[in-house]
């Protein structure tokens, strides 16, 4: 069973969002990683971007296939995980922390109804 931090919200797409922090730190699930299986390459996004809920920002790509990531809210990205470019497997073995993709400043808190709390995205995965 895939970890799923119950601070955390999720979009559909895998896509994680910590709003606990500021700024706040986005990612990819590890039910995301795991289908993705070796991450190889990641493609950061722009700092200083300004980017809407939904919005493609940047590609995860593994041995298996590239994923699209979405951003979960509306904001601007103020910090990319500079990591990965040397390292991008972190995203395999730490989702949640050293593997997260970027930081978002978020412009609007209420698009978080809009995602899904851990109950709901465990639901979602079935």
């Amino acid at each position: 069973m895939s970890q799923i931090p119950e601070q955390l919200h999720y979009r559909e797409s895998h896509e994680w969002v910590d709003l606990t922090q500021n700024p706040a730190p986005v990612g990819i699930t590890d039910h995301a990683q795991a289908e993705l299986t070796d991450v190889v390459f990641v493609e950061l996004p722009k700092v200083g971007a300004v980017v809407r809920a939904g919005q493609q920002v940047c590609v995860v790509e593994s041995v298996k296939a590239a994923s699209d990531i979405y951003s979960p809210v509306s904001g601007e990205i103020v910090e990319v995980n500079e990591a990965l470019g040397s390292d991008p497997g972190l995203i395999n073995r730490d989702p949640y922390a050293a593997g997260h993709i970027f930081k978002i400043k978020p412009l609007d808190a209420s698009e978080a109804a809009g995602l899904k709390d851990a109950a709901a995205y465990k639901a979602h995965l079935g």
